[in-house]
């Protein structure tokens, strides 16, 4: 599988596109600021965008939503608890400076347990929420690849200090994940470096107490 990612925006936000390796077909998942960038690397990549996945709302992963869905024709999938989000997005934009973002009305949503085919990729739909209330994982079984937005991170996990955010649900999604995906699994964040789950799962200082 070929995922390239793409560091946008003030905070750092890490934007995926990914398809099966030599596909003409893509998914992009999380494009949070800088469209032209992004728009730029899909026609470099020589790509059709076949969906624009969103693992949550914050603005750092749904800034450039608007302009990519407008410019890729591509739809867009959106936890559907965070819908309202996302179609008001300066509105939850906790602090000033930040923006300004168009908003966007999702065109389809997902609340965990869906198998989505795209791009000619099988792609499980897990909710793990804690981070964001209605915050969803993207794991491609077939290819040990899940991207997994805030939820977990190269040595960290996600920040439950924003509102909406939950520790106990947190480490509740985090136990599922590490649990359930194999060790070989790569997960590709939205911030920081990649990282697998076994890797986390032997030296995440954050997930010793679930051990």
């Amino acid at each position: 599988m070929d995922v390239r990612t793409y560091t946008v925006g003030p905070v750092q936000e890490n934007c995926h596109i990914a398809r099966l390796d030599g596909a003409g077909d893509a998914i992009v998942v999380d494009p949070g600021d800088e469209p032209a960038l992004l728009l730029e690397a899909i026609d470099a990549l020589a790509v059709d965008v076949a969906a624009i996945l969103l693992t949550h709302t914050h603005f750092d992963h749904v800034g450039a939503v608007a302009p990519l869905a407008r410019a890729t024709g591509a739809a867009v999938w959106c936890p559907e608890i965070e819908v309202p989000v996302l179609a008001d997005i300066m509105r939850f934009v906790p602090w000033p400076g930040f923006g300004p973002f168009e908003s966007y009305d999702a065109d389809h949503t997902v609340a965990g347990g869906e198998r989505l085919e795209l791009a000619g990729m099988e792609i499980d739909v897990l909710f793990t929420p804690g981070h964001s209330p209605g915050h969803v994982t993207y794991s491609i079984p077939a290819e040990q690849v899940v991207f997994s937005g805030d939820v977990l991170f190269a040595g960290s996990i996600g920040r439950t200090d924003l509102p909406g955010g939950d520790a106990a649900t947190l480490m509740r999604s985090l136990a599922m994940l590490v649990e359930a995906l194999p060790g070989e699994t790569a997960v590709y964040p939205g911030h920081m470096g990649n990282t697998t789950i076994g890797r986390e799962r032997a030296t995440n200082p954050f997930l010793a107490q679930l051990a």
